[in-house]
């Protein structure tokens, strides 16, 4: 498809830029409720007077539901035309976002933030397979960029944004805000949006679609649970076991159905092989770290959450200004050389984090997460967009879903790994607590120092991600010519 001749599936013509407005706009306010009440947390409790490991389940519950909704999103996209799924997924976000605005108890907040996260299950891949869908091959690097504005910026700047709004408003107005914007989308993509996916019309397999939900849920929520429990629980373990065994038998049966739930034999391309699992790695190394430098931030520094989301706003703004133009990189040279570039930065710039002090300058902290966010936007959609490049377009709505699914599985794993690698140094080198009674200083400073080595074998398990991720992307194809929408 030209620019000259952009048709729907009817052959009705439509104005694509208009549209790629309206879908950035929209998943962009769903995307960035992932991360939006991160600093909202004690506000919430002292509103609703429940506790920490409740008010945890305001993101646990959403990236659950978000993480389930995912793999079903290539049944939804290749049965309803995209008009129609996308006014019902900003619709069902519209109503969990009214709903947690007014919501007049916690049960009612976490049912909100439950059917927004559907939305944005449904939201997310949808982006993806419309840019791919209207935007020939060749200029897929930059469409995938514009898409990963929204896709990376928007959960960057969600606790940022949120303490601004706490210190000035209230935890509700972080969702009054965004009701009138979605209004806007809907009333706009009525008229600007259109049917631009081919559909199939797939029959559903309950069975699949069952397996999926609890095998996908249960592995999320068992990794989502090692921070609080550790490994040894038998919660975390029960749910892991269950999570792999039902993954196991969702898998088994894809590959013995004629027309299955998901598409896995995606995995039959080793360019969307490799392409996939360098974006799970990508993900593990950008995520845990993400998670764990503003602890330290908050615990070492005593510097508030909204401070400390300030000071990783300017690496979130650098990846959002860089995805467009890593896009169009990518579509004069290819992922290779952009990937091996941005995994020796990200990996680079992670080390010095794992030789972090009480002393380490605040604009040392600011300019090498800058660097980190730097690294991933030059690896992050372009690789993303060469594995999809390797697929026929009728499995392109499966290699989106596969795709998203890994990274958010690989996500959790990453999270589950540095956070618990930072729990456990901890508690091993904390000083023994009568120290606290005859030596009350000495005990505060060993346990800064206790803490502080927690901080360091987790950022240096987070270099380990980078280097697997570097060594990964060797096997990329330098070669990225395109015929007929497979890659050569």
């Amino acid at each position: 498809m030209s620019n000259n001749q952009t048709v729907d599936i009817y052959g009705k013509p439509y104005n694509r830029s208009l549209l790629v407005v309206v879908l950035l706009i929209g998943t962009f306010c769903t995307v960035l409720n992932q991360t939006l009440l991160t600093t909202a947390f004690p506000a919430l409790m002292k509103a609703f007077d429940i506790s920490a490991s409740s008010v945890q389940w305001l993101t646990t519950g959403f990236l659950l539901v978000n993480g389930i909704m995912i793999p079903i999103s290539a049944w939804l996209i290749n049965k309803f035309s995209s008009k129609r799924l996308y006014l019902t997924a900003m619709t069902i976000f519209l109503i969990g976002t009214i709903t947690c605005f007014v919501a007049p108890n916690f049960s009612t907040l976490l049912i909100g933030r439950l059917v927004q996260a559907a939305g944005v299950g449904i939201s997310m891949p949808l982006l993806q397979n419309i840019m791919l869908s209207i935007f020939p091959p060749e200029k897929r690097g930059s469409a995938m960029g514009m898409a990963g504005i929204v896709i990376g910026l928007a959960p960057a700047l969600g606790p940022t944004l949120s303490g601004w709004i706490i210190d000035h408003y209230t935890w509700r107005d972080l969702f009054g805000m965004v009701i009138p914007i979605v209004v806007l989308v809907l009333v706009l993509a009525i008229f600007l949006m259109k049917s631009v996916i081919q559909l199939s019309n797939p029959s559903i397999d309950v069975f699949s679609a069952l397996l999926s939900t609890v095998g996908f849920g249960s592995l999320l929520y068992g990794f989502s649970s090692v921070g609080n429990d550790g490994w040894g629980s038998l919660k975390v373990i029960s749910f892991l076991v269950v999570g792999v065994i039902v993954i196991g038998l969702f898998v088994w049966r894809q590959l013995h159905l004629e027309h299955p739930f998901l598409e896995l034999r995606v995995f039959k391309s080793p360019i969307f092989t490799i392409a996939a699992i360098l974006s799970g790695v990508v993900n593990m190394a950008m995520v845990g770290a993400e998670m764990v430098l503003p602890l330290y931030i908050q615990n070492i520094r005593g510097e508030s959450a909204f401070h400390s989301g300030l000071m990783l706003l300017p690496g979130a703004v650098i990846m959002g200004a860089m995805m467009p133009i890593t896009g169009a990189i990518f579509d004069k040279h290819g992922a290779k050389r952009l990937a091996i570039s941005g995994m020796l930065i990200l990996t680079a710039a992670t080390l010095p984090f794992a030789f972090l002090t009480k002393e380490t300058p605040i604009a040392m902290i600011v300019i090498l997460y800058a660097m980190r966010m730097f690294g991933i936007s030059m690896v992050m959609m372009p690789v993303t967009t060469s594995g999809m490049n390797a697929l026929p377009m009728n499995l392109i709505s499966h290699g989106t879903a596969v795709n998203n699914t890994f990274r958010q599985v690989a996500s959790s794993i990453g999270t589950a790994i540095l956070i618990s690698v930072l729990t456990n140094v901890t508690k091993d080198n904390l000083p023994k607590a009568d120290l606290l009674k005859t030596l009350p200083l000495t005990y505060k400073n060993q346990a800064i120092n206790a803490t502080l080595s927690g901080y360091h074998a987790a950022f240096f398990v987070a270099v380990i991600f980078g280097v697997v991720g570097f060594a990964i992307t060797f096997f990329l194809k330098a070669n990225k010519k395109v015929e007929g929408g497979v890659a050569k």
